[in-house]
C-alpha cells in the first residue's frame, strides 16, 4: 500500500465507536501486569505473546476468534490494571488520530480478583479520563452484558450503567455467543435498560443471521447495530435499519477473521451506503484482529473500491452515530467537518 495513501488516510478524524476494551490490551502490558502481579506468562524472558493475543489466518469462526480473550482476562481482575489498559487504549486511538472512541467491557469479567462492579466502572473511567486529559481524545465506555449470564447479574450491570450514564458511561450492550443466545432471550433485561432511559447498542449479524438484527431493533430497543453485516441480502433486515436510520458499526477486519463476511471482494458496506444506510467504521479488537482505525479505512480503500468521499462519509456518520452527551457531540461533529473538508473531503 502507498506510503502517501497511509499518511493522509491516517490524518484523516476518525472515531471508533466498537473498540473492546480486553481484546486490544498490547502484548507488552500483559508482560508489565504479569509481572507486577507475580504471574506466569507462556514464553521466556524477550518472547513473544502475540500468538496467545492475536487470531492468525486460521480462525475458524466468532468462537475460535473469542479464545483470544481467554489469555488476557486474568491479569485484568486488579483497578491498576484497568486503569492502565484503559489509559493504553486512548493512547492507541490518538496514534491514528483519532478523536473519539467509546470503549466497551464486560464488568462482570472483571469480578474474578473481588473487585465490585462499581470499583470496576470507576477505575476504567479513571484510566479513560487520564488518557483523555493526556491526549486530547474523547473517551467514553459502555457496559456489556453477556450472553450466557443470567438476569440477575446482567441486571446488576443494568443498574450500574444507569448510576454512571452521563458520568464517563455512554450505553449498554449484548454481547457474546450470539449463535446459542438469540436476542429475544433478554428483552426483559433492556425492557430494564429502557426504563432507564440508557442508549443501547447490540452485537447482531455477525454469528446469527439478519432476524437477530430485527429482533435487536423491534424486540430490545437497539439504538445501535453492533455489526449487523448479515443483513447483506435481507430485504426486510436491510428495510428495517434504513427506515429507522439504526447504525451499523462495522469492524471490517474482524468481520474477514470470524467469517461473518465471506471476503473483501463481497464486503457489502458500498451497497450498504448506496442503499442509505448508516454505516460506521470500527476497529472491534486492536491486538486480537492486528489492527488499527487507519488500516481499517486503508482496506475499504484499496479492497472495497470505496473512494476518498465514500471514506469522509462513513468518519462523518461515525460522528453522528455518536452517543457522547451534548454539547460535547454537538462539537465533535463540528471538528470532523471542518478537518474532513481541509482534506478536501
Amino acid at each position: 500500500m502507498e506510503e502517501k495513501l497511509m499518511e493522509r488516510l491516517k490524518r484523516l478524524p476518525k472515531v471508533d465507536l466498537h473498540l473492546h476494551l480486553d481484546g486490544s490490551v498490547k502484548p507488552s502490558a500483559v508482560q508489565e501486569l504479569a509481572e507486577r502481579q507475580g504471574k506466569k506468562l507462556p514464553i521466556t524472558d524477550g518472547g513473544d505473546l502475540t500468538p496467545w493475543m492475536q487470531i492468525d489466518s486460521g480462525c475458524t469462526d466468532l468462537r475460535h476468534y473469542l479464545s483470544k480473550f481467554d489469555f488476557v482476562l486474568p491479569f485484568l481482575q486488579t483497578g491498576d490494571a484497568l486503569e492502565q489498559v484503559a489509559f493504553d487504549t486512548v493512547q492507541q486511538a490518538d496514534e491514528q488520530n483519532c478523536l473519539y472512541i467509546e470503549v466497551r467491557y464486560a464488568p462482570l469479567l472483571h469480578t474474578v480478583g473481588g473487585l465490585e462492579l462499581e470499583e470496576i466502572i470507576n477505575h476504567v473511567n479513571n484510566g479513560l479520563a487520564r488518557g483523555e486529559r493526556t491526549f486530547g481524545v474523547l473517551a467514553r465506555s459502555i457496559l456489556i452484558c453477556m450472553r450466557h449470564d443470567s438476569y440477575e447479574r446482567n441486571a446488576a450491570v443494568i443498574e450500574a450503567a444507569s448510576r454512571y450514564y452521563g458520568n464517563g458511561v455512554v450505553a449498554v450492550d449484548l454481547a457474546g455467543d450470539e449463535a446459542g443466545f438469540p436476542p429475544h432471550l433478554h428483552r426483559p433485561l433492556f425492557n430494564l435498560a429502557k426504563r432507564h432511559e440508557l442508549p443501547i447498542t447490540i452485537h447482531a449479524g455477525e454469528a446469527g443471521g439478519a432476524q437477530n438484527v430485527i429482533e435487536a431493533i423491534k424486540e430490545l430497543g437497539a439504538n445501535r447495530i453492533g455489526h449487523g453485516i448479515r443483513i447483506d441480502g435481507e430485504q426486510e433486515a436491510i428495510e428495517l435499519v434504513r427506515r429507522t436510520g439504526t447504525p451499523l458499526e462495522l469492524c471490517p477486519v474482524s468481520n474477514i477473521q470470524t467469517k461473518a463476511a465471506a471476503d473483501w471482494e463481497s464486503y457489502p458496506i458500498k451497497s450498504f451506503l448506496e442503499q442509505g444506510i448508516a454505516v460506521t467504521v470500527n476497529t472491534d479488537n486492536l491486538t486480537v484482529s492486528d489492527t488499527s482505525i487507519t488500516l481499517e479505512y486503508a482496506m475499504l480503500y484499496e479492497r472495497c473500491g470505496l473512494s476518498m468521499e465514500e471514506l469522509g462519509k462513513l468518519i462523518r456518520n461515525g460522528a453522528a452515530a455518536a452517543f457522547l452527551e451534548q454539547p460535547l457531540k454537538a462539537r465533535l461533529i463540528e471538528r470532523v467537518e471542518r478537518l474532513l473538508e481541509h482534506e478536501g473531503l
